[in-house]
């Protein structure tokens, strides 16, 4: 499928609501859903709770031991903010094992343990990758580097239960620099990868089997940025896109090929997820590129065409290039509860914090 000529700039009017959140918990950063638990990290320390409990019970799942020093960083807000610290992504297996991101690492956790422990250390260029799993287990994640076209970039695939890992597709160099995201299909029983690189080069969506035996580019073109949150649902496939542009939108990709349009936003989205039959994807404020918007913004379809900006949020004062663009983060996974998870960092009066919403 090629670019521009797929895309139908039509969106629908936006609508506006204003809800109140169930829970809040300032300090966690929720990381994933494994039906009714969340799981929610505190410095290198992983928590879970039965968000369907009246009043939710966060216990010690287990801990990761990273370098000295980050024991220091980890401990002030802004000193982790700073370095990035925390656990970045988790996806929980029916089997008990635990696989995470943290900086310069993926962890796993075995069960009846009692910490992750690295089992495979990052380039020192790389980003914190999205972890995918597929219901038979299998695991994948994708290299994603600031500089691109000087190297191959590689996703990797575990069969055991990510205690190792292995090279599962490459893609050549000059290809692309950034593996942005790998989401498992539940309706295609497919894989869709998506990358392109902050110079706008290598943007595509490609379908992979469920073992990457086969790979597929679906859509390469002009959309506005590069491709990085995704959420498929029964009829379609929605994403938005990380982008310097002024005017970036919501796509929603039939399982026909079509592409259209279905709103325009305010600025980049990194983040996107499904609540029952609704569809999510926040915004980030990053006033230093082409749109100037200090706003965080949440929006939610229940249809996919008909879109309500759901929540908001102002930047903080501090820089971004320092301390990080303001962000909502939503929890990924299988949510067999109709309560919203996400996480805010960079923001005014939710700085680190955690809360859910009734969906």
């Amino acid at each position: 499928m090629s670019g521009s000529e797929s895309v139908a700039a039509r969106p629908a009017p936006i609508r506006r609501s204003k809800p109140k959140p169930v829970h809040t918990f300032s300090g966690l950063r929720c990381l994933a859903w494994h039906g009714e638990l969340l799981f929610a990290s505190h410095a290198y320390t992983l928590l879970c709770a039965n968000m369907v409990d009246p009043v939710p019970r966060w216990r010690t799942v287990a801990s990761f031991r990273p370098a000295w020093w980050r024991n220091l960083t980890v401990a002030r807000r802004l000193s982790c903010r700073l370095f990035r610290d925390g656990f970045d992504s988790l996806v929980a297996l029916g089997s008990g094992h635990l696989i995470a991101s943290v900086p310069g690492a993926i962890v796993t956790f075995m069960p009846g343990e009692t910490e992750f422990h690295i089992s495979h250390n990052l380039q020192p260029d790389t980003h914190p990758p999205h972890i995918a799993a597929t219901p038979e287990g299998k695991l994948f994640w994708g290299e994603s580097f600031d500089k691109a076209g000087h190297r191959e970039v590689h996703i990797y695939a575990s069969r055991d239960c990510g205690l190792t890992w292995e090279v599962a597709y490459s893609f050549p160099k000059g290809a692309t620099g950034r593996v942005r995201n790998i989401v498992y299909d539940d309706w295609e029983h497919c894989l869709w990868i998506l990358t392109g690189d902050e110079e706008g080069g290598g943007s595509r969506i490609l379908r992979g089997s469920s073992d990457l035996g086969s790979v597929e580019t679906v859509f390469s073109g002009a959309l506005q940025g590069r491709p990085t949150a995704f959420v498929p649902t029964r009829d379609a496939l929605y994403f938005a896109a990380d982008t310097p542009a002024a005017s970036p939108g919501i796509y929603r990709l039939g399982r026909n090929g079509s592409l259209v349009t279905v709103a325009h936003v305010d600025s980049s989205s990194l983040s996107g997820c499904g609540v029952g039959t609704s569809i999510f994807f926040s915004t980030i404020a990053e006033p230093r590129r082409a749109n100037s918007s200090r706003a965080v913004k949440l929006y939610r379809s229940d249809d996919g065409y008909y879109w309500e900006e759901f929540l908001d949020w102002q930047k903080d004062f501090w820089s971004i290039e320092l301390f990080q663009c303001g962000n909502a983060s939503l929890a990924p996974g299988h949510n067999a509860t109709d309560l919203l998870a996400l996480s805010t960092v960079a923001v005014t009066d939710a700085d680190l914090e955690t809360s859910l919403w009734r969906i």
